[in-house]
């Protein structure tokens, strides 16, 4: 039997999604300070906090698509712009490409994009860089300097701003699409040369009726991952 903390724990873990469609309503700056806020609450080695966020919001946000999208959108231009750390591996194999086939097969499904449509599918990725229409956009960067260790904590800052999020009534969307684009990231928001930036992150209110939103991944059973030695 869950104690009632443990109830509103799990379930504010359990209906955590990835939201990619919001709706037009705005985040009060207010709120939005006390979700970063009680994030920093997360662990990290030696208490660095190597966490730095950009929020935008309006026409800085849309100036920031706008030139990812020009660039996104010409394949000369694309060509040119690289990650700046490894997000992904560089070869995949089960069951981690397996994975990741189903969550691209189900969420396409949904939006009714055909195998093979590469112009939709264009579009579809391209949305990350308007953040999904959400009304706040935030970018994470960190010093350059930190090491994997600070990735780590780094993860269990933005897991703590998407649970505070969602307790709050708000969705997110976690995007590494924007490391691609970060030269265009760093040039727009005027971010110092020594941080790296991390990912990107759509924050706002879920369309209840976008079909994309229905979309719920699986997660494998702990008896696949679990190990016990006594």
């Amino acid at each position: 039997m869950k104690t009632p903390i443990q109830a509103v724990v799990d379930d504010v873990m359990h209906r955590r999604y990835s939201c990619r469609a919001y709706l037009p309503t705005p985040v009060p700056e207010t709120l939005i300070d006390e979700i970063l806020s009680v994030a920093s609450r997360a662990p990290s080695g030696t208490n660095t906090q190597p966490w730095k966020v950009w929020v935008v919001t309006g026409e800085s946000k849309q100036r920031l698509s706008e030139k990812i999208l020009a660039a996104f959108n010409d394949p000369e231009e694309a060509a040119m712009h690289s990650e700046p750390y490894a997000y992904y591996p560089k070869k995949w194999f089960s069951p981690y490409i397996d994975r990741r086939r189903t969550v691209g097969l189900a969420l396409y499904k949904l939006l009714g994009i055909e195998k093979g449509d590469s112009a939709r599918m264009h579009e579809q990725h391209g949305k990350n860089y308007q953040f999904f229409g959400a009304p706040v956009g935030l970018i994470f960067t960190t010093d350059s300097i930190m090491e994997q260790g600070s990735y780590i904590d780094y993860g269990m800052f933005l897991q703590n701003i998407m649970l505070a999020a969602k307790a709050r009534g708000l969705d997110t969307c976690l995007q590494a699409a924007f490391l691609q684009f970060h030269r265009i990231v760093r040039e727009t928001l005027e971010i110092p040369e020594n941080e790296t930036v991390v990912c990107g992150m759509a924050l706002g209110y879920g369309d209840p009726q976008a079909s994309e939103n229905s979309l719920r991944t699986e997660r494998a059973p702990a008896s696949e991952w679990v190990s016990y030695k006594d």
